[in-house]
């Protein structure tokens, strides 16, 4: 059986800054989060839980790749990380 992966301490915080990087361009772009999960074709409810800075959510490259093409922004732009 595999076994489940814990979120390290780093990661927990690059999974936040990711949410927050998406909820950066998302409001830049003037999407709300039901405009957007149109859009990206992906549920409100997931993209909710992933920018709350109070939530980790761990999301596949593939999720990560489809946000940026519904942003238009090339997928490293949601991982640069501010200080």
């Amino acid at each position: 059986m595999p076994k489940s992966t814990k979120i390290s301490k780093l990661n927990e915080f690059r999974y936040i800054q990711i949410g927050l990087n998406i909820s950066y361009y998302r409001k830049l772009q003037g999407y709300t989060q039901e405009s957007f999960s149109e859009v990206a074709e992906i549920s409100r409810s997931y993209i909710s839980a992933v920018e709350a800075p109070n939530v980790v959510k761990s999301m596949s490259l593939e999720v990560l790749f489809k946000i940026a093409d519904a942003l238009k922004i090339e997928p490293y732009k949601l991982l640069e990380f501010r200080d």
